[in-house]
């Protein structure tokens, strides 16, 4: 699996106008900064579901992107068809790993919702592996981002499974736990 094609639509002076009109301000100027970037999509207001992120996935396996289409709420999915009469093969002899397309138009609201889940290690390894594979695309476009979109038990600071895989028990769970807090009421 790979990903063929990520865009960022929308933009941040935007974000951050719509942000000024819920508090009575005149539209501003400038850039947003890093730092304020970070805080809005930390505190998951209004306004960043401005920001859309546009993915496509190749060689997606077909069970993985089931998986991905559970996710509805701010998100629209476009996955190539396996139907007879539009492929010219026959849909019956395709197994559950048969490669498909598989594209998303989401806000940055729904990238951070799924992250919650995909990222969990209780998510299967592919589904899990086809998410960072678009987190670390996203990380060179919108750093802010990618750092906001961690797995549940980051967000939560602990485990809402009910099977736990003890990874908010280490270490390294700590550590990611306070750099997903750091600089938050700066």
């Amino acid at each position: 699996m790979k990903i063929v094609n990520l865009e960022i639509k929308g933009h941040w002076r935007e974000v951050a106008d719509s942000a000024r009109t819920t508090i009575n301000l005149e539209p501003g100027r400038c850039e947003p900064s890093s730092n304020w970037k970070r805080r809005m999509l930390l505190s998951e207001h209004s306004p960043i579901r401005q920001l859309m992120v546009k993915v496509k996935w190749a060689d997606l396996p077909y069970w993985v992107s089931v998986h991905l289409v559970r996710h509805k709420i701010g998100i629209e999915h476009w996955v190539r068809t396996q139907r007879s009469d539009r492929t010219g093969e026959d849909r019956a002899a395709n197994h559950q790993s048969a490669p498909v397309e598989h594209e998303i138009l989401a806000s940055s609201q729904a990238i951070i919702a799924i992250s919650r889940k995909r990222l969990c290690k209780q998510a299967s390894k592919e589904t899990q592996e086809a998410w960072q594979l678009l987190l670390d695309e996203l990380k060179q476009k919108e750093p802010e981002l990618y750092e906001v979109s961690v797995p549940d038990c980051v967000y939560r600071g602990h485990c809402m499974e009910y099977k736990s895989c003890g990874y908010h028990k280490t270490q390294k769970f700590a550590e990611a736990l306070e750099k997903y807090r750091e600089n938050v009421n700066d």
